[in-house]
């Protein structure tokens, strides 16, 4: 019995591993998808031949049209991290300014602290607001 429910548990650990390696791989065509998505039509609703040129032409209509409206909300998204990075830069000399040495070489060490919890997958990671109290909860 064990050794189904691991071969079971093991089964589904992998097919979650390669549908998670199909998500990262680049995106077919607006062609692609316009033709993909003609074809599941054409199957389903017994298309004639001039139908499924029109429904091509139209598929391909509006994917093209996605994939433009994407690319333009990528380069948007960009924009707006290097301008969000710029702000966050303008903040920090800001503050270093106000800061002595001494709390200069600390602040650089809570914002270091503060990177590696992010890396570590914790995004919400908090700087430590009371000094006294030791990291790691009570």
């Amino acid at each position: 019995m064990n050794k189904w429910i691991f071969a079971t548990g093991l089964m589904v650990m992998i097919s979650l591993s390669t549908m998670a390696q199909r998500k990262s791989e680049e995106r077919p065509s607006a062609e692609d998808r316009a033709k993909k998505s003609t074809e599941r039509m054409a199957e389903s609703l017994s298309l004639t031949d001039a139908q499924q040129e029109q429904i091509l032409a139209i598929n391909l209509e509006f994917a093209k049209k996605n994939e433009a409206e994407r690319k333009v909300e990528t380069e948007a998204r960009k924009v707006e991290m290097e301008a969000k990075r710029a702000e966050l830069k303008e903040q920090d000399a800001k503050i270093q300014s106000v800061l002595t040495e001494e709390q200069k070489a600390k602040w650089t060490e809570i914002k270091a602290e503060k990177m590696n919890d992010r890396r570590r997958g914790r995004p919400n990671a908090q700087i430590d607001r009371d000094p006294r109290k030791k990291s790691g909860g009570n």
